[in-house]
Parts: C-alpha cells; sequence; structure tokens
C-alpha cells in the first residue's frame, strides 16, 4: 500500500482535469463549473487529499482561514459560546474557507492578540465579539484596513461590518413585561460596563423608567461575566437582604439559571414575589421553569451573518459593508437542539 501523500497531481490524473482546473476547483474559483467542482472534492475526500496551506497562500495571496477571537476571561455555563462557533463553522462549510479559534484571557490581551493574528499573516479576516463603544481592535483593524466583523456595535458601526442583537430594545421590553405583572422594585445584572451591550441594557431600562414609575437597582461589586460562585454569592446576599426586590432582569442564560438558584436558596417563589426576565440562546429556560419570561437570541442568524460578512470584506471590500441588528423575539422555540 502506497503511502505517498496525495498531491494536486494525484487528483488530475484521476479526474482527467488539469491540475490548474483542479486547483480552482478546490478553491470555489467562479470560473469552474459546478459538477467539475463536486468531482474534484469528491475525489479529493475519497483519496484523503489535504491542501498545504502555505503554498496555496503563495499562489492566490489567502490562507482561506478566517480567525474567531473569543473572551475566556470568565465563567461560560451555557452554550452560548458553543452556538456561535457551530453557527460560524456551519455557515463556513462548502466555501474556501476554514475558520481558526483563538482566544484572550484578560483585558490587556484583546488588542495583542488581534495584532498577532493580523502581523504573522495566518488568516485572511477576523471575526470578534465583546465590542467596546471605543474599541481599539476594531480601530487597528480599520487603520489597516484588515478584513474583520464584529458581533456587536462600536461608535464607528456606520464604518465596519457588525451583527448586533437590539439589547436596549430587550431591556425595554423587560421592564414593560416585568410592570404588567406588578412588578417595581427590579435588580439588573449587568455585563461590565466597558462593553457596548452592557451600555444599551442600560440604556433600555434607563430609557423606560424615564415612562414608567418603579426603582432599579444595579447588582454592585460583580458582573455577568464573573464566575458563577461569586455571581450567586451576591444575588443571594442581595435577596436576603432586600425582600422588596420582586424581579430580575439578566442578559443570558447563564446568569438567569443563578438567579434562579439564589430565589431558590432565598426561600422567595419565582413567579409569585419575584420574576425573572431573561435573554436566551439555547430555548432551556422554560423546560426548567414554566413561569421565567424570556425573549430568544438567534446565534445561528449571528453565526451565519457573521461568517458571510468575514468573506464578502475579503472578496467584495467595494461592495456595501453587511450590517444588521437583530429585533427582540419573545418566541422561545422548543424543539431538536
Amino acid at each position: 500500500m502506497s503511502t505517498k501523500r496525495p498531491t494536486l497531481k494525484t487528483i488530475s490524473e484521476l479526474s482527467g482535469f488539469a491540475v490548474t482546473t483542479v486547483s480552482r476547483a478546490l478553491n470555489d474559483g467562479p470560473e469552474i463549473g459546478a459538477e467539475t467542482k463536486e468531482k474534484v472534492r469528491k475525489i479529493a475526500e475519497e483519496i484523503g487529499y489535504v491542501r498545504n496551506r502555505s503554498g496555496l497562500g503563495l499562489v492566490t495571496g489567502r490562507t482561506n482561514v478566517i480567525t474567531l477571537i473569543l473572551s475566556a476571561d470568565h465563567d461560560v455555563i451555557d452554550d452560548h459560546t458553543g452556538r456561535l462557533i457551530s453557527a460560524i463553522a456551519h455557515s463556513l462549510k462548502g466555501s474556501p474557507y476554514y475558520m481558526n479559534i483563538v482566544t484572550f484571557s484578560s483585558q490587556e490581551d484583546r488588542l495583542q492578540v488581534v495584532k498577532h493574528v493580523v502581523e504573522t499573516g495566518g488568516t485572511d479576516a477576523i471575526i470578534l465579539n465583546q465590542t467596546e463603544p471605543e474599541d481599539e481592535r476594531i480601530a487597528y483593524l480599520m487603520a489597516r484596513s484588515f478584513p474583520f466583523a464584529a458581533y456587536g456595535r462600536t461608535s464607528w458601526q456606520d464604518r465596519h461590518p457588525y451583527f448586533d442583537f437590539d439589547t436596549e430594545a430587550y431591556a425595554d421590553l423587560a421592564v414593560r413585561r416585568l410592570l404588567a405583572k406588578g412588578r417595581r422594585q427590579f435588580l439588573l445584572v449587568s455585563p461590565p460596563i466597558t462593553l457596548s451591550y452592557s451600555q444599551h441594557l442600560l440604556s433600555g431600562v434607563k430609557r423606560a423608567r424615564s415612562e414608567f414609575d418603579y426603582e432599579l437597582e444595579v447588582l454592585e461589586g460583580v458582573t455577568s461575566h464573573d464566575g458563577s460562585e461569586a455571581l450567586l454569592a451576591a444575588l443571594l446576599d442581595r435577596l436576603k437582604t432586600d425582600r422588596s426586590i420582586d424581579a430580575i432582569i439578566t442578559p443570558s442564560t447563564a446568569t438567569a439559571v443563578l438567579s434562579l438558584a439564589a430565589i431558590e436558596q432565598s426561600g422567595r417563589t419565582l413567579g409569585g414575589d419575584i420574576d425573572v426576565f431573561a435573554k436566551e440562546a439555547s430555548p432551556y429556560l422554560k423546560l426548567i421553569r414554566r413561569e421565567i419570561l424570556s425573549v430568544y437570541q438567534d446565534l445561528t442568524l449571528a453565526g451565519d451573518f457573521l461568517a458571510r460578512a468575514a468573506i464578502q470584506s475579503i472578496e467584495r471590500p467595494d461592495e456595501p459593508m453587511m450590517q444588521r441588528i437583530e429585533k427582540t423575539s419573545e418566541q422561545s422555540p422548543v424543539g431538536p437542539f
């Protein structure tokens, strides 16, 4: 049995196509027909052909890699990140691009990781999240005209591609729904205030406060990005100390689950003397507690949009940049996950 590594020439001999045609088919060249691409890819898969990415870059000037940069600086107890990764990977399937994942673990690393990825030349575009209004990473990428797509808006959102969830509308809806249930003393679990979506969340609850009469408290000392132990302790302390709190607004499934635990441990009753309003990326909360109030954040839509926006920024940078704000939906799909 031969152990020689399959090459473009191997596929050329098996398919009857020229080596240049095989190469262009594998790179999804627009000048190559669909049937030819399918035949070439099928042969490549059958013989275990693996493209030499360094050689590819020398020929095309591209790596055919899109890098997803994510934060690993806080406790993740839901599958928000996993769903985003899966959606991006699914959207890239069938394209010439592959996904690489890079993480940063501290505020100081945010920019340095982006610089490293760009300066080592290992990617064609970047997808990043947890944006800040004056995000230095995005300023760096725009200054170099480097292709990217942001999961979140900035002060320069008119100048770059992004996908975002309408967190301000979510907060406004949360207040209105809780007020309709007779709640008046709200506790808000906020993400770090430096992040754009944290400011959108605060803006939404404050906007509603200008129209309605209720008390709002932002949980102090911790954020939704802190570890589960610290966040649970802070929630439990507030619920035991102040029995007048009758509603908790949370930005994620994770903080909603911790809020439920704090409610139970403090002797309160969900849906009775207190409610929780959450934004969820997975339709689990209603299965745990029917009384919980929530809206759905479609990460499949987010991942697909970000992948396509990144590809457009590579291949068609002169076209109008892709930008989208996902509208708030009170529908939480229950079915195959």
